[in-house]
């Protein structure tokens, strides 16, 4: 397990992930309701019906984890998920779910894809950034505004996404990554937003994350490629989640190839 745990990771409390986790299911519970048809543009295969379907089946699915002690619980999923209403999961599996968590403790035992934290914190924050992300494809989908993400979720998201999914996946399992890495000459990249920088660095094999929230970034010389936007912009362009049309609201400088190769290794690991 790591040092601090993850209901308490980068200054964010486990009660903060369950409020925020509260707050997008809620608005994904908002808008969804008579858009079940419309096209989800970030991810053009799903309408906002399949969307919702697959926001509650993810809640059921970490509560059989965390209920069975198995990360893939088998007979995955039950029959009949697919008949239900796709909104009336949603609320189903959510009041599943954060029952499930009020009635274990954070640093509880809890089987995970990730080997470094096997703990029920990890689910919880996995879950509110995983339904942080999917509120926003339920805004994109129904055309409505996308209402920011609160600061610390979202530096938390960036900060998730670099290390838990992008590097953790190089290394664990780096046959994926073998053609997007095979033949980096070693690329830099400094990502900054309020409040947090990480340094990251790729080559043949290996995607290296330093600093981030709460950390001093080490000085590695200039990087070959920087990106910097607010916090939510950051974490919208990270996850691919920018409107169709607008321009992201990030500032991006430096070596067109190495952000090539950043963005590779995103999609592998978030695919």
């Amino acid at each position: 397990m790591l040092e601090v745990g993850l209901w308490l990771t980068c200054g964010v409390e486990n009660s903060r992930f369950l409020e925020c986790l509260a707050a997008d299911y809620g608005r994904i519970r908002e808008v969804v309701p008579g858009h079940l048809e419309g096209r989800v543009p970030s991810c053009p295969e799903w309408t906002v019906a399949d969307l919702t379907r697959h926001v509650g089946q993810v809640y059921l699915h970490k509560v059989e984890a965390m209920r069975t002690g198995v990360d893939e619980p088998e007979g995955w999923p039950p029959a009949g998920l697919q008949d239900e209403d796709p909104v009336e999961l949603l609320d189903r599996s959510y009041a599943e779910l954060v029952e499930e968590f009020a009635s274990r403790k954070p640093s509880d035992e809890a089987a995970t894809w990730y080997k470094p934290d096997q703990s029920v914190g990890f689910w919880v924050r996995r879950m509110a950034q995983e339904t942080v992300v999917h509120r926003i494809d339920a805004e994109l989908g129904v055309g409505v505004a996308v209402a920011p993400v609160p600061d610390d979720l979202a530096i938390d998201g960036v900060d998730e996404l670099l290390k838990v999914f992008v590097a953790y996946s190089v290394s664990e399992w780096g046959e994926y990554f073998t053609e997007a890495l095979a033949d980096s000459p070693c690329w830099s990249y400094a990502i900054a937003t309020d409040g947090a920088v990480w340094r990251v660095r790729t080559s043949p094999g290996h995607f290296d994350v330093t600093s981030g929230p709460g950390l001093t970034a080490s000085d590695d010389g200039a990087p070959d490629v920087t990106i910097s936007g607010s916090p939510t912009a950051l974490l919208r362009w990270v996850w691919n989640r920018d409107t169709p049309g607008e321009t992201p609201g990030v500032t991006i400088g430096g070596d067109a190839e190495a952000l090539a190769e950043f963005r590779r290794c995103v999609v592998i690991a978030t695919q």
